[in-house]
């Protein structure tokens, strides 16, 4: 198997993603499939080789609603990595995707055995996935409950 040229894998160090790759299996979704559901098991995490996935919460009286769209070279999934091991968000398929999918407990496992590995493969999950995951649930919010005019104000109550 071979890394993409952006994304995830291209933040790794090349050993640290070779080892990653190394547990690594093809899967293919087809469009409308869901992947996993908020509050289940993250046994599983995938990097998004083709095709769009939506992450989504569930909202009372509205079903789904769509907190971000990943795409090409991102990870799916990084609750894997932290106890309780369970999904923060839902995912659904937008269209037909290709993903390497990797069992959680072998990777952890690794991690646990090889601290080189489990440092760039956590320092990534947070730089490249969590932190992006962040940045994108931000300007969502600022779109949805912002204030008219597309000015956000700043946190000491003035207009930047």
């Amino acid at each position: 198997m071979t890394a993409g040229g952006h994304g995830f894998l291209s933040a790794l160090p090349p050993g640290p993603r070779d080892q990653l790759l190394g547990f690594a299996h093809d899967v293919s979704f087809p469009v409308g499939r869901r992947i996993f559901d908020e509050g289940g098991a993250a046994d599983r995490f995938w990097i998004i080789r083709s095709g769009r996935i939506a992450l989504d919460v569930q909202e009372p009286g509205r079903g789904e609603t769509v907190v971000e769209t990943l795409g090409e070279g991102e990870l799916l999934g990084w609750s894997w990595l932290f106890d309780p091991y369970r999904w923060h968000l839902g995912a659904r398929t937008r269209s037909a995707v290709e993903a390497y999918e990797f069992d959680a407990q072998q990777v952890r496992e690794e991690i646990d055995e090889d601290p080189v590995f489990g440092l760039a493969i956590t320092r990534c999950v947070a730089a490249v996935a969590i932190g992006r995951r962040l940045r994108a649930a931000r300007t969502r919010l600022l779109d949805l409950y912002g204030p008219p005019g597309g000015r956000a104000v700043a946190a000491g109550g003035e207009a930047p």
